[in-house]
């Protein structure tokens, strides 16, 4: 014996729903009210601080970085790849002097702040050291200048020289 609602066909018996719209059985969908827990007010609260989220959302902005590391000497072949390496794995690397005891990487990088662009500077050598294979030297110095202070300082004719040519070189 099966069990149904009372007046369902039973399935298997050819009840589909087309054979109960053409018996003029339609059903009909019903809106459900929302429940006695539901908080218009938090809900439009909730929109609100998204919203307000969004419009306090400061746009990021592009830092000129100047890394600066040192340490024991290293073998000139080595210290060249792993920072051959270092700007592959990096793209916006722009330009790495080197020597046998130190080095400099010029790059730019997108941040929201010029906390966040040092944080992310601060991290570089160390997070690439391995993968890289780069020299195991300390970071030693660390510039960051915003977009218009760099291209104010290229102007007046001090500062950091235009990052060209791009790539690898000794100093």
């Amino acid at each position: 014996m099966r069990r149904a609602r009372p007046g369902a066909v039973p399935r298997g018996t050819g009840g589909s729903a087309h054979a109960r719209r053409a018996a003029g059985e339609e059903r009909a969908l019903t809106s459900v009210e929302a429940g006695d827990d539901f908080d218009d007010k938090q809900q439009r609260e909730v929109v609100s601080r998204t919203d307000a989220r969004a419009e306090s959302r400061v746009l990021s902005k592009l830092w000129h970085i100047t890394l600066s590391v040192s340490g024991a000497e290293a073998p000139l072949p080595e210290v060249r790849r792993g920072l051959e390496q270092l700007a592959h794995d990096h793209p916006f690397l722009l330009t790495s002097r080197y020597a046998h005891d130190h080095a400099e990487i010029r790059y730019w990088e997108e941040a929201r702040d010029l906390h966040d662009a040092a944080a992310v500077a601060l991290r570089l050598w160390g997070e690439h050291r391995s993968s890289a294979k780069l020299p195991p030297w300390k970071i030693v110095g660390l510039e960051v200048i915003d977009r218009e202070t760099y291209h104010q300082r290229i102007a007046e004719g001090y500062g950091p020289p235009p990052a060209a040519p791009v790539g690898v070189h000794p100093f």
